[in-house]
Protein backbone atom coordinates (compact mmCIF):
# COMPACT_ATOMS: atom_id res chain seq x y z
CA UNK A 1 0.00 0.00 0.00
CA UNK A 2 2.60 2.68 1.33
CA UNK A 3 4.53 1.63 -2.34
CA UNK A 4 1.62 2.52 -4.52
CA UNK A 5 1.41 6.03 -2.71
CA UNK A 6 4.70 6.32 -3.21
CA UNK A 7 4.83 5.36 -6.49
CA UNK A 8 2.24 7.81 -7.37
CA UNK A 9 3.77 11.11 -5.46
CA UNK A 10 7.15 10.41 -7.49
CA UNK A 11 4.73 10.38 -10.72
CA UNK A 12 2.87 13.23 -9.65
CA UNK A 13 6.04 15.14 -9.04
CA UNK A 14 7.53 14.46 -12.40
CA UNK A 15 4.70 15.16 -14.38
CA UNK A 16 4.75 18.74 -12.48
CA UNK A 17 8.11 19.43 -13.64
CA UNK A 18 7.60 18.58 -17.09
CA UNK A 19 4.62 20.84 -17.06
CA UNK A 20 6.46 23.45 -15.49
CA UNK A 21 9.81 22.24 -18.29
CA UNK A 22 6.94 23.14 -21.20
CA UNK A 23 6.17 26.49 -19.86
CA UNK A 24 9.38 27.72 -19.32
CA UNK A 25 10.41 26.27 -22.66
CA UNK A 26 7.77 28.44 -24.50
CA UNK A 27 8.24 31.73 -22.51
CA UNK A 28 11.86 31.17 -24.19
CA UNK A 29 10.36 30.68 -27.47
CA UNK A 30 8.36 33.49 -27.26
CA UNK A 31 11.21 35.94 -26.12
CA UNK A 32 12.64 34.79 -28.93
CA UNK A 33 10.48 35.38 -31.30
CA UNK A 34 10.00 38.73 -30.00
CA UNK A 35 13.57 39.62 -30.36
CA UNK A 36 14.18 38.42 -34.15
CA UNK A 37 10.65 40.72 -34.67
CA UNK A 38 12.95 43.98 -32.94
CA UNK A 39 16.17 43.10 -34.94
CA UNK A 40 14.31 42.74 -38.40
CA UNK A 41 12.98 46.24 -37.78
CA UNK A 42 16.14 47.79 -36.66
CA UNK A 43 18.50 46.06 -39.25
CA UNK A 44 19.88 43.51 -36.57
CA UNK A 45 20.74 45.70 -33.98
CA UNK A 46 19.38 44.64 -30.19
CA UNK A 47 19.56 48.18 -29.44
CA UNK A 48 16.66 48.89 -31.14
CA UNK A 49 14.67 46.48 -28.43
CA UNK A 50 14.36 49.68 -25.88
CA UNK A 51 13.10 51.42 -28.94
CA UNK A 52 10.46 49.59 -30.48
CA UNK A 53 7.79 52.17 -28.96
CA UNK A 54 8.43 55.37 -31.11
CA UNK A 55 6.15 58.32 -30.89
CA UNK A 56 4.25 59.70 -33.88
CA UNK A 57 6.53 62.58 -34.06
CA UNK A 58 9.78 60.41 -34.31
CA UNK A 59 8.12 58.95 -36.91
CA UNK A 60 7.33 62.04 -38.76
CA UNK A 61 10.56 63.12 -38.18
CA UNK A 62 12.47 60.11 -39.60
CA UNK A 63 10.13 60.22 -42.78
CA UNK A 64 10.91 64.22 -43.38
CA UNK A 65 14.90 63.48 -43.09
CA UNK A 66 14.23 60.74 -45.93
CA UNK A 67 12.62 62.57 -48.10
CA UNK A 68 14.70 66.01 -47.85
CA UNK A 69 17.23 66.69 -50.51
CA UNK A 70 19.62 68.83 -48.11
CA UNK A 71 19.97 65.75 -45.46
CA UNK A 72 20.81 63.64 -48.37
CA UNK A 73 23.66 65.77 -50.00
CA UNK A 74 24.58 66.11 -46.39
CA UNK A 75 25.35 62.77 -45.68
CA UNK A 76 27.29 62.06 -49.03
CA UNK A 77 29.28 64.89 -48.97
CA UNK A 78 30.86 63.77 -45.27
CA UNK A 79 28.94 66.77 -43.65
CA UNK A 80 27.69 66.49 -40.16
CA UNK A 81 24.18 68.09 -41.05
CA UNK A 82 21.99 69.74 -43.36
CA UNK A 83 23.22 73.02 -41.35
CA UNK A 84 26.00 73.31 -43.25
CA UNK A 85 24.15 74.34 -46.72
CA UNK A 86 22.73 77.22 -44.64
CA UNK A 87 26.52 78.46 -44.18
CA UNK A 88 27.57 78.10 -47.66
CA UNK A 89 24.43 80.05 -48.93
CA UNK A 90 25.32 82.98 -46.34
CA UNK A 91 28.80 83.04 -47.64
CA UNK A 92 28.03 82.72 -51.12
CA UNK A 93 26.37 86.00 -50.76
CA UNK A 94 28.37 87.76 -47.78
CA UNK A 95 31.79 86.42 -47.86
CA UNK A 96 32.38 85.63 -44.32
CA UNK A 97 35.52 83.83 -44.56
CA UNK A 98 38.87 84.24 -46.12
CA UNK A 99 42.64 82.80 -45.72
CA UNK A 100 44.08 82.54 -42.48
CA UNK A 101 41.39 84.05 -40.59
CA UNK A 102 40.81 82.77 -36.80
CA UNK A 103 36.90 81.90 -36.85
CA UNK A 104 35.09 80.69 -33.68
CA UNK A 105 32.30 78.45 -33.95
CA UNK A 106 29.64 79.04 -30.74
CA UNK A 107 27.42 75.91 -30.46
CA UNK A 108 29.22 73.93 -33.06
CA UNK A 109 27.72 70.29 -31.99
CA UNK A 110 27.23 68.64 -34.26
CA UNK A 111 30.23 70.27 -36.78
CA UNK A 112 28.87 71.16 -40.26
CA UNK A 113 29.37 74.83 -39.32
CA UNK A 114 33.25 74.26 -38.65
CA UNK A 115 33.51 71.82 -41.44
CA UNK A 116 32.52 74.61 -43.92
CA UNK A 117 34.99 77.20 -41.91
CA UNK A 118 38.04 74.73 -41.84
CA UNK A 119 37.20 74.56 -45.88
CA UNK A 120 37.18 78.47 -46.05
CA UNK A 121 39.87 79.55 -44.19
CA UNK A 122 42.11 77.00 -45.57
CA UNK A 123 45.15 77.18 -45.86
CA UNK A 124 46.72 78.86 -42.33
CA UNK A 125 43.24 79.44 -40.77
CA UNK A 126 42.19 78.30 -37.33
CA UNK A 127 38.66 77.40 -36.16
CA UNK A 128 37.95 77.03 -32.49
CA UNK A 129 34.75 75.76 -31.34
CA UNK A 130 32.40 75.66 -27.90
CA UNK A 131 29.87 73.81 -26.89
CA UNK A 132 27.84 72.55 -23.75
CA UNK A 133 27.68 69.16 -25.25
CA UNK A 134 30.06 66.68 -26.08
CA UNK A 135 30.83 66.06 -29.70
CA UNK A 136 33.71 64.60 -31.73
CA UNK A 137 35.02 67.66 -33.29
CA UNK A 138 35.55 67.76 -37.27
CA UNK A 139 38.73 67.30 -38.87
CA UNK A 140 41.19 70.54 -38.19
CA UNK A 141 38.72 71.68 -35.57
CA UNK A 142 39.67 72.84 -32.00
CA UNK A 143 37.36 72.44 -29.13
CA UNK A 144 36.46 73.49 -25.61
CA UNK A 145 33.30 71.84 -24.16
CA UNK A 146 31.74 73.99 -21.30
CA UNK A 147 28.92 76.41 -21.29
CA UNK A 148 29.57 79.73 -23.09
CA UNK A 149 27.23 81.54 -20.95
CA UNK A 150 30.27 80.83 -18.21
CA UNK A 151 32.99 83.44 -17.90
CA UNK A 152 35.45 80.73 -16.92
CA UNK A 153 34.86 79.18 -20.53
CA UNK A 154 34.83 82.30 -22.21
CA UNK A 155 38.27 83.56 -20.42
CA UNK A 156 39.59 79.88 -21.77
CA UNK A 157 38.39 80.74 -25.22
CA UNK A 158 40.49 83.83 -24.89
CA UNK A 159 43.37 82.69 -23.71
CA UNK A 160 43.13 80.10 -26.51
CA UNK A 161 42.55 82.54 -29.46
CA UNK A 162 45.43 85.01 -27.91
CA UNK A 163 48.16 82.42 -28.76
CA UNK A 164 48.32 83.58 -32.95
CA UNK A 165 49.60 79.74 -33.33
CA UNK A 166 47.27 78.00 -30.90
CA UNK A 167 44.99 75.60 -33.14
CA UNK A 168 46.81 76.15 -36.53
CA UNK A 169 48.22 73.29 -38.89
CA UNK A 170 52.30 73.22 -38.29
CA UNK A 171 52.26 74.07 -41.42
CA UNK A 172 50.61 77.43 -41.61
CA UNK A 173 52.55 78.57 -38.31
CA UNK A 174 55.08 80.59 -40.14
CA UNK A 175 52.45 82.02 -42.26
CA UNK A 176 50.31 83.32 -39.01
CA UNK A 177 53.47 84.76 -37.19
CA UNK A 178 54.41 86.39 -40.64
CA UNK A 179 51.07 88.35 -40.10
CA UNK A 180 50.90 88.67 -36.78
CA UNK A 181 54.59 91.16 -37.49
CA UNK A 182 53.04 92.36 -40.58
CA UNK A 183 50.01 93.77 -39.11
CA UNK A 184 47.96 91.74 -41.88
CA UNK A 185 47.73 89.38 -44.45
CA UNK A 186 49.24 89.85 -47.73
CA UNK A 187 47.18 90.75 -51.00
CA UNK A 188 47.91 87.45 -52.18
CA UNK A 189 46.66 85.71 -48.85
CA UNK A 190 43.49 87.19 -49.17
CA UNK A 191 42.61 85.46 -52.42
CA UNK A 192 39.07 83.16 -52.03
CA UNK A 193 39.73 79.37 -51.29
CA UNK A 194 37.61 77.90 -54.39
CA UNK A 195 38.45 74.38 -53.78
CA UNK A 196 36.79 71.31 -52.40
CA UNK A 197 34.16 72.55 -50.65
CA UNK A 198 32.72 74.69 -54.13
CA UNK A 199 31.17 71.65 -55.31
CA UNK A 200 28.91 71.68 -52.68
CA UNK A 201 27.45 74.52 -52.86
CA UNK A 202 26.26 73.41 -56.73
CA UNK A 203 25.10 70.22 -55.44
CA UNK A 204 22.89 72.55 -53.18
CA UNK A 205 22.14 74.83 -55.91
CA UNK A 206 22.42 77.64 -54.47
CA UNK A 207 20.72 80.87 -55.94
CA UNK A 208 22.27 84.59 -54.96
CA UNK A 209 19.58 86.89 -56.61
CA UNK A 210 21.73 90.14 -54.30
CA UNK A 211 24.82 91.17 -56.07
CA UNK A 212 27.76 89.55 -54.58
CA UNK A 213 29.56 90.90 -51.86
CA UNK A 214 33.43 91.56 -52.43
CA UNK A 215 35.48 88.54 -50.86
CA UNK A 216 38.26 90.16 -49.53
CA UNK A 217 37.32 92.25 -46.24
CA UNK A 218 39.28 95.54 -46.10
CA UNK A 219 42.62 95.32 -43.86
CA UNK A 220 42.94 97.72 -41.47
CA UNK A 221 45.78 99.72 -41.01
CA UNK A 222 48.37 98.72 -39.03
CA UNK A 223 47.79 101.17 -36.04
CA UNK A 224 44.56 99.58 -35.82
CA UNK A 225 46.10 96.22 -36.12
CA UNK A 226 48.09 96.83 -33.17
CA UNK A 227 45.53 98.49 -31.42
CA UNK A 228 42.82 95.43 -31.57
CA UNK A 229 45.50 93.22 -30.98
CA UNK A 230 46.53 94.53 -27.64
CA UNK A 231 42.78 94.46 -26.21
CA UNK A 232 42.48 91.26 -27.26
CA UNK A 233 40.29 90.89 -30.49
CA UNK A 234 41.71 88.91 -32.78
CA UNK A 235 38.64 86.83 -34.57
CA UNK A 236 37.76 87.48 -38.07
CA UNK A 237 34.56 85.52 -37.71
CA UNK A 238 32.67 84.49 -34.90
CA UNK A 239 29.85 82.24 -35.59
CA UNK A 240 26.37 81.51 -33.29
CA UNK A 241 24.29 78.33 -34.06
CA UNK A 242 23.36 78.02 -30.31
CA UNK A 243 20.22 77.01 -28.94
CA UNK A 244 19.43 75.71 -25.80
CA UNK A 245 19.48 72.08 -25.03
CA UNK A 246 17.13 70.01 -24.46
CA UNK A 247 17.80 68.79 -20.85
CA UNK A 248 18.68 64.73 -20.41
CA UNK A 249 16.40 62.62 -19.45
CA UNK A 250 18.36 60.50 -17.03
CA UNK A 251 21.73 61.92 -15.67
CA UNK A 252 23.71 59.00 -18.08
CA UNK A 253 26.42 60.47 -19.69
CA UNK A 254 26.80 58.12 -22.37
CA UNK A 255 23.04 59.51 -23.81
CA UNK A 256 24.92 63.08 -23.58
CA UNK A 257 27.28 61.84 -26.13
CA UNK A 258 25.54 59.70 -28.59
CA UNK A 259 22.35 62.21 -28.47
CA UNK A 260 24.23 65.82 -28.90
CA UNK A 261 22.27 66.50 -32.42
CA UNK A 262 19.27 65.67 -31.20
CA UNK A 263 19.39 67.42 -28.10
CA UNK A 264 20.81 70.71 -29.74
CA UNK A 265 19.01 71.08 -32.50
CA UNK A 266 14.89 70.21 -31.41
CA UNK A 267 12.76 73.53 -30.45
CA UNK A 268 10.69 73.02 -27.35
CA UNK A 269 7.24 73.70 -29.44
CA UNK A 270 6.55 77.18 -28.17
CA UNK A 271 7.19 79.72 -29.89
CA UNK A 272 7.83 82.50 -27.56
CA UNK A 273 10.16 80.23 -25.08
CA UNK A 274 12.15 79.65 -28.15
CA UNK A 275 12.74 83.65 -28.98
CA UNK A 276 13.08 84.18 -25.71
CA UNK A 277 16.13 81.48 -25.33
CA UNK A 278 17.84 83.02 -28.61
CA UNK A 279 17.71 86.46 -27.48
CA UNK A 280 19.57 85.57 -24.68
CA UNK A 281 22.22 83.25 -26.64
CA UNK A 282 22.33 85.68 -29.00
CA UNK A 283 23.27 89.04 -26.79
CA UNK A 284 25.60 86.44 -25.15
CA UNK A 285 27.25 85.91 -28.24
CA UNK A 286 27.93 89.24 -29.36
CA UNK A 287 28.59 90.33 -25.88
CA UNK A 288 31.98 87.85 -26.97
CA UNK A 289 31.60 89.52 -30.39
CA UNK A 290 32.40 92.61 -29.28
CA UNK A 291 35.29 91.83 -26.94
CA UNK A 292 37.07 89.65 -29.26
CA UNK A 293 36.16 90.29 -33.21
CA UNK A 294 38.76 92.10 -34.68
CA UNK A 295 37.88 95.80 -36.91
CA UNK A 296 36.52 94.80 -39.97
CA UNK A 297 35.59 90.74 -38.66
CA UNK A 298 31.96 89.55 -39.14
CA UNK A 299 29.07 87.97 -36.99
CA UNK A 300 26.88 85.38 -37.87
CA UNK A 301 24.13 84.45 -35.37
CA UNK A 302 21.00 82.14 -35.85
CA UNK A 303 17.93 83.35 -33.36
CA UNK A 304 14.08 82.48 -33.63
CA UNK A 305 11.85 85.32 -34.58
CA UNK A 306 9.70 86.77 -32.53
CA UNK A 307 8.76 91.10 -30.69
CA UNK A 308 12.68 91.40 -29.66
CA UNK A 309 14.71 90.35 -32.73
CA UNK A 310 14.22 94.27 -34.45
CA UNK A 311 16.17 95.07 -30.75
CA UNK A 312 18.57 92.46 -31.54
CA UNK A 313 19.23 94.23 -34.79
CA UNK A 314 19.25 98.01 -33.53
CA UNK A 315 22.20 96.74 -31.90
CA UNK A 316 23.91 94.94 -34.10
CA UNK A 317 23.81 98.28 -36.85
CA UNK A 318 25.51 100.36 -33.89
CA UNK A 319 28.75 97.79 -34.03
CA UNK A 320 29.05 96.71 -37.86
CA UNK A 321 28.86 98.90 -41.24
CA UNK A 322 26.44 96.51 -42.47
CA UNK A 323 23.53 94.18 -40.71
CA UNK A 324 21.41 92.26 -43.35
CA UNK A 325 18.52 89.72 -42.26
CA UNK A 326 18.53 86.59 -43.85
CA UNK A 327 16.70 83.17 -43.91
CA UNK A 328 18.05 81.08 -46.42
CA UNK A 329 16.39 78.63 -49.22
CA UNK A 330 17.88 75.52 -46.98
CA UNK A 331 16.12 76.43 -43.93
CA UNK A 332 13.38 74.48 -43.54
CA UNK A 333 9.62 76.74 -44.59
CA UNK A 334 7.99 76.02 -41.19
CA UNK A 335 10.83 76.90 -39.06
CA UNK A 336 10.79 80.20 -37.13
CA UNK A 337 14.34 80.38 -37.40
CA UNK A 338 16.55 83.26 -39.45
CA UNK A 339 19.68 84.84 -39.27
CA UNK A 340 21.66 88.24 -38.32
CA UNK A 341 24.96 89.16 -40.20
CA UNK A 342 27.13 92.19 -39.34
CA UNK A 343 29.70 93.40 -41.86
CA UNK A 344 33.14 95.30 -41.00
CA UNK A 345 32.84 95.92 -37.54
CA UNK A 346 33.63 99.34 -36.59
CA UNK A 347 36.77 100.44 -35.14
CA UNK A 348 35.66 102.69 -31.74
CA UNK A 349 32.11 102.01 -30.92
CA UNK A 350 31.41 102.42 -26.88
CA UNK A 351 30.66 99.37 -25.23
CA UNK A 352 27.35 100.75 -23.57
CA UNK A 353 26.33 102.28 -26.93
CA UNK A 354 25.65 98.45 -28.37
CA UNK A 355 25.13 96.30 -25.29
CA UNK A 356 23.56 99.05 -22.81
CA UNK A 357 20.46 97.85 -20.58
CA UNK A 358 21.45 93.85 -21.31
Amino acid sequence: MLSRVVSRRLLAAQNTQAICEGFRICRLARLNQTILQVQASTGGSRSGFARLASSASSARWKTRQGKDSYTRDAKLAGLKSRAAFKLLEINDRYKLFRRGDTVVDLGYAPGSWSQVAVNRTAPGGRVIGIDVIPAQPPRGVSTIQGNFLSPEIRAEVRDFVLDPLRGRPRDSQRLATRQDEEGGATQDELEQDDRGIIELEKAANIGSPEPRLSSERPTTTSSQHVLDAAEGRVVNVVLSDMCEPWPLATSTWVKSVNNPFRRMMNTSGMAFRDHAGSMDLCLAALEFCYDTLATGGSFLCKFYQGAEDHALEMRLKKLFEKVHRIKPDSSRKESKEAYLVGLKRKAGVGRELVLGDT
